[in-house]
């Protein structure tokens, strides 16, 4: 099943849609609302306002159930751990029809708990399909999220991309920038090798 990827604009993160199931709603609900009658269930990779500005929206638009980690929920309302103030905004509190945890599944995919950006930064994985949508936990070309936020932890993030390293991945569908449709495990290794060499 292919991944289609619904670009963020500028500091706005991606989303993707797999089956029926929408990944974070940084995007704008017009860029959207083609896929309405599609979309089941909607998922946060993690509780950043770049991540859910328009989730409300979105879920009005598609009556789609809502889902994060439950290690995120409560900062869904919270200026500070949302990081809705670095943009200038007021969070929202949005209530979730679902919190997630590790090993659960939301459609076709696999909730990995990847924290270290936030507490509770997930992945979603396709094992058949060898597909990773990664949230800002790990980008393309060795890169990963920020530690530095509050609910940061270099350390944490550090043994979860050791932890994505066991998984066979091609495709890395990450949370901003472009997504690689195959190769994926390299970009895992390169940046587990470059978190490797930081220290707190």
């Amino acid at each position: 099943m292919p991944v289609t990827w619904i670009p963020g604009s500028g500091i706005w993160s991606n989303s993707y849609l797999f089956g029926g199931v929408l990944v974070d709603c940084g995007v704008l609900p017009m860029q959207v609302a083609p896929y309405r009658e599609r979309i089941e269930e909607i998922v946060l990779t993690h509780c950043h306002y770049d991540h859910t500005a328009h989730i409300a929206q979105i879920r009005a638009m598609t009556g789609a159930k809502t889902a994060v980690h439950r290690l995120d929920a409560p900062a869904l309302g919270d200026d500070l751990l949302s990081s809705a103030m670095l943009f200038g905004e007021k969070a929202a509190p949005v209530t979730m029809d679902r919190l997630l945890g590790d090993g659960d599944r939301v459609g076709e995919l696999a909730v990995i708990h990847t924290p270290g950006h936030t507490p509770g930064s997930i992945c979603l994985y396709h094992e058949g399909e060898e597909v990773l949508i990664s949230g800002d936990t790990v980008f393309t070309h060795g890169s990963f999220g920020r530690y530095d936020l509050p609910g940061g932890d270099l350390q944490a993030l550090r043994a979860s991309l050791k932890k994505l390293s066991g998984y066979a991945v091609q495709g890395i569908y990450p949370g901003h920038g472009d997504p690689v449709r195959e190769g994926g495990d390299r970009h895992i290794v390169a940046a587990l090798q470059v978190i490797g060499g930081l220290h707190e």
